[in-house]
């Protein structure tokens, strides 16, 4: 399968898409003004050490300040399970009293520590966010970091070489941990390392630029957490489009285009060490045209916004979105064929087959999750049941979430249980609509910002000297003035001039005009 990476990035918001076969197949968006803080590393000061709830309040420069259990400043004995280590090498190594293992050992022969014996009130300390801050609460964080990189996770609080359960070869896991090893004497380099399915008949050369990127990265947040004064972020999660190139890349991408010409020389430099042979893969997009409209993007954002999907047989699928499930329904719509009995039980397999393809492409789209209903069209035939079931398995197979299927034969439904693996683009996109007393959603304010700004650089070319005046609905002409000022800033850079803004009541939240004037 031929794969293609199309990404979208300004100052305000990052969008990529994965076209699998020229069709759209995920969509990712980020935006930098609610960009996570989960990974991120914070030299933080003890503001308050609460012993009868057996944790302390780090102050990292946030809003709210992060809370520490005790449990997670010393590492629990389940910490190597959950992240696929193997379980004699972890009880091996704990055994061997360094590192995370000798405390555990430690702990069995007397009684815990006490939050109170770890931590002191202003006490510099250097922490995790392993949650991101919820309402009143403030970020889950932990003393033991991790850092996944394309084939090892590096966990510099602890002496611990480890290979995933799925590696089954133990030819294979010896030669794993000997590279691992081998670089960690020669370079002094006492972190410990998971090694991940991933890495599984790779070669040498490519553990070894993970250690490297690991030991480079290490060596620049002790540097920085040295000469920097508490709170303050000693190292930023990875944005992204670096996320997904070390999770998704291979040789299978074609191509990858970004229309950003700072972000495609920072990609070219990610590219070029984790897999060199695919650096003349990336393209820098230099059209004036939004790449997204280029590439078909925008058009499937729009259609996996709405609730209704057409097939190109002229049936249709509805998804339902409540809080329990994901209802999907499939409809012959305008697609008949002909009426004798026979061949309405091939146009209704042909049509269900056709639905199957198109609602697990709108399911990784719009990342539903949890229990996903699909009710396909009544069939007589038992056979022809069956082959819809085991082609919505094959269509799956497709899909990096979790999933598991089972078919209600008597009934002709078909239920997936999903497990999600991003925010879905419902969430990121929408928000409760007004006009509806929230039963339905409209796309937020900032999406309607940005769409402005796509719209306005791509008419700018032929305005020759013309002005602008914006005419939008209130809330867009207040999200302009405050939040997403800096969106406006870009539009006037866009034009060379000011824009004028004229908010206007009896324009629905999602319209907007661009006038021209001489």
């Amino acid at each position: 399968m031929t794969k293609e990476m199309i990404i979208s990035s300004s100052a305000h918001e990052t969008r990529v898409a994965i076209l699998e076969e020229d069709q759209v197949a995920e969509i990712f968006i980020e935006r930098e003004r609610s960009r996570g803080v989960v990974g991120n590393l914070y030299k933080g000061r003890v503001s308050k050490v609460l012993p009868g709830m057996q944790s302390a309040f780090i102050d990292l420069g946030l809003e709210r300040d992060g809370f520490l259990y005790v449990t997670d400043v010393i590492p629990s004995s389940e910490e190597f399970d959950r992240l696929e280590v193997d379980e004699d090498e972890a009880k091996a190594k704990a055994a061997g009293g360094s590192g995370a293992g000798g405390g555990r050992r430690d702990r069995e022969k007397g009684p815990e520590p006490k939050i109170e014996e770890l931590v002191k009130e202003g006490q510099e300390i250097i922490v995790q966010v392993a949650k991101e801050p919820l309402g009143t609460k403030g970020a889950r964080l932990t003393c033991h970091a991790t850092m996944p990189g394309r084939f090892l996770v590096f966990m510099p609080t602890v002496d611990h070489v480890g290979v995933s359960r799925k590696i089954e070869s133990r030819d294979e896991r010896s030669r794993l941990r000997g590279i691992v090893r081998g670089f960690r004497e020669q370079h002094g380099f006492t972190g410990g390392v998971i090694i991940r399915t991933a890495a599984a008949g790779r070669p040498t050369e490519d553990i070894l630029s993970d250690l490297n990127y690991f030991h480079k990265v290490w060596t620049e947040i002790r540097d920085r957490s040295e000469s920097s004064k508490a709170p303050a972020v000693v190292y930023q999660e990875q944005s992204l489009v670096a996320k997904l190139l070390r999770d998704l890349l291979t040789e299978d991408f074609t191509a990858i285009r970004i229309d950003n010409e700072t972000e495609y020389r920072r990609i070219c430099e990610l590219v070029e060490r984790i897999m060199p042979p695919l650096a003349s893969r990336v393209k820098l997009y230099e059209k004036d045209y939004p790449i997204l409209e280029e590439y078909g993007v925008q058009a499937e954002i729009d259609r996996a916004l709405r609730s209704k999907v057409w097939l190109k047989s002229g049936g249709s699928i509805v998804i339902n979105q409540t809080e329990a499930l994901v209802a999907i329904d499939v409809n012959t719509g305008r697609y008949v064929g002909k009426k004798t009995a026979g061949r309405l039980e091939d146009t209704i397999l042909k049509t269900n087959l056709e639905a199957v393809k198109e609602i697990v492409r709108q399911i990784r789209l719009r990342d539903l999750g949890g229990i996903i209903v699909l009710d396909f069209i009544d069939m007589e035939d038992k056979k022809n049941r069956q082959k819809v079931f085991q082609t919505v398995e094959q269509e799956l197979r497709k899909d990096r979430a979790p999933s598991k299927t089972l078919q209600v034969s008597d009934f002709g439904l078909v239920i997936i249980t999903r497990k999600r693996v991003k925010q879905s683009l419902e969430r990121v996109m929408t928000e409760p609509c007004p006009y509806c007393a929230g039963s339905a959603v409209i796309k937020s304010s900032s999406t309607i910002c940005f769409e402005i700004l796509s719209e306005v650089k791509k008419i700018s070319p032929d305005l020759d000297g013309q002005s602008l005046v914006l005419r939008v609905n209130p809330d867009i002409a207040r999200a302009l003035r405050d939040e997403e000022r800096a969106v406006f800033k870009d539009l006037r850079q866009a034009i060379g001039r000011e824009i004028a803004i004229r908010p206007d009541a009896q324009l629905h939240h999602e319209q907007f005009d661009l006038m021209a004037i001489g």
